[in-house]
């Protein structure tokens, strides 16, 4: 599965995209016919908490899986998104 990560306005760090690459894996053993994973971040009011937000998009044949969360940091906010990704992939794979 090709991964793809979009920092917004900012540059990730490599420990950053290295952390989002490891938790995306988890997706690629759970489900095999996924061909592309999308990781976007950005920030929302630079000045507040909770400001960091992930978005993740896994495109599968015919469908498109898509999550946001929003956290304290960009480490909590995919490993929120990749949690909740795993439960629509088991819906999917279930329909």
């Amino acid at each position: 599965m090709n991964t793809t990560i979009n920092a917004v306005k900012f540059r990730a760090d490599e420990k950053l995209e290295k952390f989002i690459h490891e938790k995306v894996a988890k997706l690629d053993r759970m489900i095999d016919n996924a061909t592309k994973c999308e990781v976007i971040l950005k920030v929302d009011k630079p000045e507040s908490d909770n400001n960091k937000i992930a978005e993740l998009q896994l495109a599968l044949p015919g469908q498109t899986l898509f999550i946001s969360k929003q956290a304290d940091t960009f480490e909590q906010a995919v490993a929120d998104c990749v949690d909740a990704m795993k439960v629509q992939i088991e819906k999917y794979k279930n329909a």
